[in-house]
């Protein structure tokens, strides 16, 4: 019995402080644009890597040895 004499306030506390923060985040503008974020995934980042990104220096290797015999192609005969 007393321990339900505890458990009672602390959950009531706790149901209020969810409530004031549900309404902290609504008056915050937290469900203002509720499909924004889902279309921010799907766009694509054109952005070059930046300068010193070690994605530029590292190259891509095809278990076949096609990506070679593109890279011999890819350049200009002289």
């Amino acid at each position: 019995m007393t321990g339900i004499l505890l458990l009672i306030p602390v959950a009531l506390v706790l149901g209020c402080i969810g409530v004031v923060a549900f309404f902290w985040s609504l008056k915050d503008g937290q469900y203002e644009d509720m499909e924004g974020a889902a279309h921010r995934v799907l766009l694509d980042d054109d952005d070059p890597p930046p300068e010193g990104s070690l994605a530029k220096d590292v190259p891509v290797t095809d278990p076949s040895g096609e990506a070679e015999e593109r890279e011999e192609n890819d350049k200009p005969n002289q």
